[in-house]
């Protein structure tokens, strides 16, 4: 993650030689839609924050890059959509991604004319997770067997030996606002499609029954993981594994244009003067 922070940072420094550049800051909230949580937006929102970048080709459109990080959250206790099942986790995540934008009405930072305009977005990312239990990472604790994934479902294993990094499609609403010659902020509300269904360490099914452990060994207390209550058997269902999971972030936007050197050069940008 750190090298590719390294090669964020040069292709900004690249840009910034060129026109329209802004840079600024996020805050917001995260929350997750998944096996605890299948359709409840904001449920159990957490703090998201992180850095930007949006490069204007014109009045119309523009490109972002972001590095987001937030905290994603789900237990059944809260939620009760399966409150039975008793399982939980948290999810610290970043991601890393990058956004076309298209503007309703002509707009750029600075114009005394066109300066707010409603928005979409939409684009492709890369997020980084790990579900824990407290210190503990699921992953590590083979809640669906995924140490035995040959002999439970052969043609599955390489789902269930998931990775923590997962592609993800950004895309979502704002509205953008031009305070000042150097200044805008924006409100917007995105959410992100992952192709993993381990955002949660929930996919498949339970693998082993409660009694094939002593109580009070290593393997039992791991057990608690993927069973708390102890009451699942075999090829009981779990999750959902025909519906990834999803994220999103949603807050506010500050940013600061850098460079307004080529403005007046381009007709697109002279609206509003």
């Amino acid at each position: 993650m750190r090298k590719l922070g390294i090669l964020f940072v040069f292709f900004i420094m690249f840009l910034s030689g060129q026109a329209q550049l802004e840079i600024g800051g996020f805050v917001g909230g995260s929350y997750y839609i998944g096996e605890i949580n299948p359709k409840i937006p904001f449920r159990q929102t957490n703090l998201g924050f992180g850095v930007l970048f949006r490069y204007a080709l014109n009045s119309r459109w523009a490109v972002k890059l972001n590095i987001y990080e937030g905290v994603l959250t789900g237990d059944d206790k809260i939620v009760k959509f399966n409150e039975g099942r008793s399982l939980k986790f948290k999810s610290d995540i970043m991601e890393l991604g990058g956004v076309a934008e298209f503007n309703f009405l002509p707009y750029f930072t600075g114009s005394t004319k066109n300066y707010v305009t409603p928005y979409i977005f939409g684009g492709v990312g890369v997020v980084f997770h790990i579900a824990k239990v407290g210190d503990v990472k699921l992953r590590d604790k083979y809640t669906e067997g995924q140490e035995f994934a040959d002999e439970l479902e052969p043609d599955n294993s390489s789902e269930r030996n998931y990775s923590h990094a997962a592609f993800c499609i950004p895309f979502g609403v704002g509205v953008k606002y031009s305070f000042s010659k150097r200044i805008a902020v924006s409100l917007e509300w995105g959410m992100r499609k992952t192709f993993s269904d381990y955002i949660d360490d929930i996919s498949y099914t339970y693998y082993q029954y409660p009694d094939a452990y002593t109580e009070g060994s290593s393997d039992y207390n791991d057990l608690l993981y993927s069973d708390p209550n102890l009451d699942h058997e075999p090829n009981m269902q779990r999750g959902n594994s025909e519906n990834d999971d999803w994220y999103s972030f949603a807050g506010l936007t500050i940013t600061y244009n850098i460079n307004l050197k080529n403005r007046n050069k381009c007709s697109d940008f002279q609206i509003g003067y």
